[in-house]
């Protein structure tokens, strides 16, 4: 054993040797402590971009409602005093907020005051009037106290994001309407409610009244029609380049080669496709959920083929050869065999192929659904639009108020991406096997 006290050479290579450890030891604990910098930097942007979105969005689930006294007049509702329904859903609401507003606020007798007034009031509440009414006709010619929608405006200065030190030109409510707030506020004729509205009504221009409902109907619709074409093509076309196609052939390796390309195709081409084919070509319904449906199964068909290869290839050989020592064909090897062992990763890619067509927007605005719909879609053929597209739309308006409803469409959005992908995951987890 060398002496390295009497050895100068030996001692330097130790000592040598010795340096470049620590040195490989401190680069891999730079190495360590920079993943956990990039790691607790990408977890800062998110929980920051989160908690963006939630602070400029919760306020949409709630909504400011005042109350009045309405008249139910039977001369502008139902002049024949017949209470036919259809004269009742014709009649002018409108009127009878004029006359409660006009009744309640002091000083609304002027036009311009009478105006002012009819402005905190949305002017959706009519149809909530309308329906009142059409439920129990009774009500006509009698006062009823009535909590009704307030205006945006109304709204936003309840919510507190419009603020009352500013001069009277650079904020959307007036002096006025301020002091006939804080009346109604005063005599606990404010309130405010979850705003159910905004989950089940349809599209609108008044922000108040905007709603998702029609957005998340045409979603399932399209994403019912995605699934239903893309999930049988692409799991039996995986079958078929996995266990039958014949290796080493030239048009296989060309499908292959194309599959996995058009998995990169960004999903505009798509767009294009379905705009080309689906629209031009065969006529179909612009703005329909049928067509977006058929649009993004294209774009998916790829993702769920690649996956089901994968899954397919997990399958250990040996369940295929037991299987066909026992006398089973290829087809029952794999319908009864193969793909039920499979299935798990199958769900799995789907799944995220799915919420992956959930989130796009390029593909559907290329085909139309980019349109106004006020009414809930009754069916794929009806006109519709989807989450993506309405947080498009919402996105483009000046009002305030249209920035909240944006911001609370994309927390529902990520609610429904989040699930998918939660239940990705349990399914993977629950019937997942280790081979």
């Amino acid at each position: 054993m060398t002496d390295l006290a009497n050895d100068p050479t030996a001692a330097r290579e130790a000592a040598s040797a010795a340096a470049r450890v620590r040195r490989r030891y401190a680069a891999e604990r730079r190495f360590r402590l920079y993943g956990i910098l990039a790691i607790g930097a990408a977890l800062s942007f998110l929980v920051l971009l989160l908690a963006s979105i939630v602070l400029r969005g919760y306020g949409a689930f709630t909504a400011t409602e005042v109350e009045l006294d309405v008249f139910f007049d039977p001369a502008v509702l139902d002049p024949s005093g017949a209470l036919d329904r259809a004269t009742l859903g014709g009649a002018d609401y409108r009127r009878l907020i004029i006359a409660a507003v006009g009744d309640r606020f002091e000083g609304a007798e002027d036009r311009r005051a009478k105006r002012e007034a009819l402005a905190m009031i949305s002017t959706g509440a009519r149809f909530d009037l309308r329906d009142m009414v059409l439920e129990n006709p009774g009500i006509v010619g009698t006062t009823r106290k009535v909590w009704l929608q307030t205006s945006a405006d109304i709204d936003m200065l309840r919510k507190g994001f419009i603020t009352r030190e500013v001069s009277e030109g650079e904020r959307r409510v007036s002096d006025r309407q301020l002091g006939w707030f804080d009346s109604l506020a005063a005599d606990g004729q404010v309130r405010t409610v979850f705003n159910t509205r905004f989950l089940t009504g349809g599209d609108s221009r008044e922000p108040e009244r905007a709603g998702i409902g029609g957005a998340i109907v045409g979603s399932l619709f399209t994403m019912l029609v995605t699934l239903l074409l893309a999930f049988p093509f692409g799991v039996m076309t995986a079958v078929y380049l996995e266990e039958f196609a014949p290796k080493n052939n030239k048009w296989v390796d060309l499908i292959e080669v194309n599959i996995n390309n058009l998995a990169a195709v960004p999903s505009i081409v798509f767009g294009l496709l379905g705009l080309a084919v689906f629209l031009n070509f065969f006529e179909l319904p612009r703005s329909a959920p049928v067509v977006g449906g058929m649009t993004l199964a294209l774009m998916t068909l790829p993702t769920i083929i690649i996956a089901t290869r994968s899954a397919l290839k997990a399958v250990p050989p040996s369940i295929r050869e037991a299987a066909l020592g026992v006398g089973a064909s290829s087809i029952q090897v794999v319908t009864h065999h193969v793909l039920p062992l499979a299935l798990p990763g199958i769900l799995t890619g789907t799944i995220i192929g799915m919420a992956q067509a959930l989130g796009e927007t390029a593909p559907l605005l290329m085909i139309g659904m980019v349109a106004f719909i006020v009414d809930i879609p009754g069916g794929p053929t009806d006109p519709a639009t989807v989450l993506p597209v309405q947080i498009f739309l919402w996105a483009d308006s000046p009002e305030r108020a249209f920035v909240e409803k944006t911001a609370a469409a994309i927390m529902v959005l990520l609610f429904f991406l989040i699930l998918m992908n939660a239940i990705a995951i349990l399914l993977r987890r629950r019937f997942e096997r280790r081979w």
